[in-house]
């Protein structure tokens, strides 16, 4: 395929079951990913936001096949790496380096009888990036050093490190082969409120450095308006708005991108009191019954018997701004 413009990474219609029970036409599937569609420019860091259970983690996870993709198209760097219809899959390991991943737990993702140089230095082992074990040690202390942890650190276990510092070991892990992707899943959520800006920063840091592009995932908007170049909003495992983070956050117009963004805490309080506050009645149906029609329509005020029947084409409103919503015009 021809490079015709600045993407690295593509998904086209990416669909991720997975089965609950029964047989034959009798099985059950939880809707995970049902059909999401988007592009990452290089250099460009896409904040994926979303209630829990919104599927905002398993595309990241599925984008870089650590599952298997029930049906879509994955595109990187202008190569075809996954065509469910097309049957392509191709090997890859080349594209492990490329493509690296930050997880949300600091100690679940690492492994407790390993030594942090031992974890930094294992993806080094297995793509064969040092010559020798002097190379090797060099290159793992140079990492430690980038995430600001320090040699004597390498010898350690993750049980001896504070959240912060164990989430500094699986940013160091990731950058241990040079990637040019990193798909970051809630990397601050499990970290204190005074370190989570630390993070973002070195993240921020890390990309003027490196040249990275990031899929930024988390369910904190103040925190993905912070450090993304666009925000894309999930709901029931659609994507259901798209845009520049400063027009979602200054001129939205899906109803749950509103909700959202009224329950960012307000530091003025003069502004604070004159917000208002957009709560929405029900729960989160449940993926394995999704509503027909529009995924959002019954926790939605505008909903009526079109939401039901037909679901709202995901649309460009404005240049760059994507949505899918049958009541525009209700809604704003």
């Amino acid at each position: 395929m021809e490079k015709t413009d600045n993407k690295l990474v593509e998904i086209e219609h990416l669909k991720q079951y997975f089965k609950a029970g029964g047989r034959g036409k009798k099985a059950r599937y939880v809707r995970a990913v049902d059909d999401v569609s988007f592009y990452i420019n290089k250099g460009e860091t896409l904040g994926l936001v979303g209630e829990s259970g919104c599927g905002k983690t398993t595309v990241g996870r599925t984008l870089l096949q650590l599952y298997t993709p029930t049906d879509g198209r994955i595109i990187y760097d202008g190569e075809v790496i996954f065509d469910k219809k097309e049957n392509i899959s191709v090997d890859l390991l080349p594209y492990r380096r490329k493509m690296q991943m930050v997880f949300q737990d600091p100690y679940a993702s690492l492994d407790p009888r390993m030594t942090i140089g031992d974890i930094v230095g294992e993806a080094i082992d297995i793509h064969h990036l040092a010559a020798n074990k002097k190379e090797r040690r060099e290159r793992i202390i140079s990492l430690l050093d980038t995430v600001g942890l320090n040699s004597e650190h390498a010898n350690r276990y993750p049980h001896e490190f504070s959240g912060g510092q164990r989430q500094r070991v699986g940013i160091a892990r990731a950058l241990a082969v040079d990637p040019e992707f990193i798909v970051c899943d809630e990397p601050v959520s499990a970290l204190d409120v005074s370190i989570q800006a630390q993070v973002v920063n070195m993240f921020e840091d890390l990309q003027d450095e490196l040249g990275l592009t990031y899929l930024f995932i988390a369910h904190d908007l103040s925190v993905v308006r912070h450090i993304s170049d666009r925000i894309g909003v999930m709901y029931l495992g659609k994507l259901v708005e798209i845009a520049d983070s400063r027009e979602v956050i200054a001129h939205c117009v899906h109803p749950y991108t509103k909700s959202l963004i009224s329950a960012i805490p307000e530091a003025d309080p003069i502004i604070a009191r004159s917000s208002k506050r957009i709560i929405l009645e029900g729960d989160v149906p449940s993926p394995l019954n999704p509503p027909s029609g529009c995924s959002f329509r019954t926790r939605c005020p505008y909903a009526d018997e079109k939401c039901a029947a037909e679901c709202p084409e995901f649309k460009e409103v404005s240049p760059g701004h994507w949505t899918a919503c049958h009541h525009l015009d209700k809604a704003n």
